[in-house]
């Protein structure tokens, strides 16, 4: 079976990622480049050399003509001179030609390793191997390559890219399933066995370790509790006619200095797939979705993205989950967080997509910012284009992760599908209290953060020394006025745009961002 998948994946390749009309495409770029020159044109300013370099190892790939491994290094160079420019500039500014290079090659050198002669990496063949499968560690270089293009890059801009890479990443699990069937075939059953990151979900299934650690962060008192209802109770379809309940929770506050206020609502992702059948809360599943946790992913390292000791790498999604998720301190040993924090896991992994719906609350049109909120965030907002979908982000992280208190330019739907957290939200016209940053240094513009440590403010975190000097650095931040709350698993909190919000998990939490305007 495993043979009909290859054979399909190395179709599509040549015929979509090898294709000669892929110079005469639309632009490959993601879509905020807005270019509609073709590829040839996007790769022109990387030089004349490099463009007929890539057609050269394109068609050496689609005829299966040339030396497989020189045509591999030649690639590599490409990737490694195109990597090279990634940190020439800052990000946003490198140079379209450069990206352009970076997706093209990698798509080439993903074609590549699918075609090539099935032997194993060290060129050793074996009798008794089946030639129409793809080495297990083929499979690693495949989706490293695609997703490292992914992340550096963006979504393609082209539709029919965009379905063509999903395609050959499903073809690549259905794949790993039907190694991983056939590993379990030849193999004893042993007792309570422990999750194995290459397992099939089947497998999984009878696992009695297939949970993330119980490991609890005690909550905060509450002082002033986010107001709960129900679904039911804050209802977008009024069969009346009349403006809907959330509507009206948002365009006719009930406090006008306040404006909308945020709200949480129980109930209404309860038939979400992702709190049944296909549970996030099973370590397993999210690793049988990601080809035995080969998928890479950008994590934030560190306590918080403004402490001195942060910074951000890309793990496989089974390194981040064993080192992070699911492995436990030592005695007397502190314990690095890892949070994949902010992230488009679903354009990435489209299968975990389909296991959540966009709330209906997304639809319903929103209120301009309240006219406390800062001149900035309101130019900010009016600046930005319309969404036509919501922007849909994932956090998932052990207990102790943190987001410090900052302002958004959208409107807000958190998602709460596993765990707890517990939120701090300010509104604006709390902002002179809270000490929003400015510029810092390389330019960027933290002024949506403020320089106020919550969890130092309240006693939670540092040392007695370093709590009672962030109460004397920022005086009035003890007297702005919040709510707050402990988002439980299976609620979504509605935040108004530039309410300020500190979260903090309690537990290991998988959330799902909605943002619209």
């Amino acid at each position: 079976m495993q043979s009909s998948n290859k054979q399909n994946l190395i179709d599509l390749c040549l015929q979509t990622f090898c294709s000669p009309s892929r110079t005469k495409s639309s632009s490959i770029i993601g879509e905020s480049s807005g270019s509609s020159d073709n590829t040839s044109k996007l790769l022109a300013p990387c030089g004349q050399s490099i463009g007929n370099l890539l057609a050269h190892l394109s068609t050496s790939i689609r005829t299966q003509t040339g030396h497989q491994e020189l045509t591999l290094q030649r690639l590599d160079d490409l990737l490694a001179l195109a990597k090279e420019k990634f940190y020439a500039f800052p990000f946003k500014d490198v140079p379209e030609c450069w990206r352009a290079l970076f997706l093209e090659a990698s798509l080439l050198e993903f074609s590549a390793l699918a075609s090539r002669k099935s032997l194993s990496l060290d060129e050793k063949k074996d009798e008794n191997s089946d030639l129409d499968v793809i080495d297990d560690r083929v499979i690693d270089q495949m989706v490293e390559t695609m997703d490292m293009a992914l992340i550096m890059v963006g979504a393609p801009a082209s539709e029919t890219m965009r379905l063509a890479i999903d395609c050959a990443m499903d073809l690549l699990q259905k794949m790993h399933e039907e190694i991983i069937g056939d590993e379990r075939s030849t193999k004893s059953p042993t007792k309570r066995q422990k999750i194995s990151c290459s397992d099939s979900p089947s497998k999984f299934k009878i696992s009695y370790q297939d949970r993330f650690p119980s490991i609890s962060i005690t909550s905060p008192s509450l002082l002033n509790p986010i107001t709960r209802v129900t679904s039911d109770e804050i209802n977008v379809n009024n069969d009346e006619g009349n403006m809907d309940k959330f509507a009206k929770h948002m365009h006719q506050p009930q406090d006008r200095t306040l404006g909308a206020e945020p709200l949480i609502i129980t109930g209404s992702i309860d038939p979400w797939p992702a709190r049944n059948q296909k549970p996030w809360s099973s370590p397993s599943y999210l690793l049988s979705k990601t080809i035995g946790g080969r998928r890479l992913v950008p994590i934030e390292v560190g306590r918080s993205y403004v402490d001195s000791g942060w910074g951000q790498k890309i793990v496989t999604f089974k390194d981040f989950m064993t080192e992070y998720m699911l492995s436990l301190a030592k005695d007397g040993e502190a314990k690095e967080t890892g949070y994949l924090a902010q992230h488009n896991l679903f354009y990435q992994i489209p299968s975990l997509r389909n296991d959540i719906t966009i709330p209906d609350y997304c639809y319903v049109y929103p209120p301009q910012p309240h006219s406390s909120c800062s001149p900035a965030l309101k130019e900010k907002y009016a600046q930005m284009e319309e969404l036509q979908e919501p922007l849909i982000n994932a956090w998932f992280g052990p207990a102790g992760t943190i987001s410090p208190l900052h302002t958004d330019p959208y409107h807000n739907i958190l998602a709460q599908v596993v765990g707890k957290k517990y939120l701090r939200l300010y509104p604006p016209r709390e902002t002179s209290k809270l000490y929003a940053r400015g510029i810092e240094d390389g330019g960027i513009d933290m002024s949506n953060t403020s320089e106020v440590d919550i969890g130092v403010l309240e006693g939670w975190d540092g040392t007695i020394e370093e709590q009672e000097e962030e109460r004397k650095k920022f005086p009035e931040a003890e007297s702005a006025k919040y709510w707050d709350c402990v988002l439980e698993e299976g609620e979504v909190l509605y935040i108004p745009v530039g309410w300020w919000h500190y979260v903090r998990g309690l537990s290991a939490s998988f959330s799902v961002s909605f943002w619209w305007n």
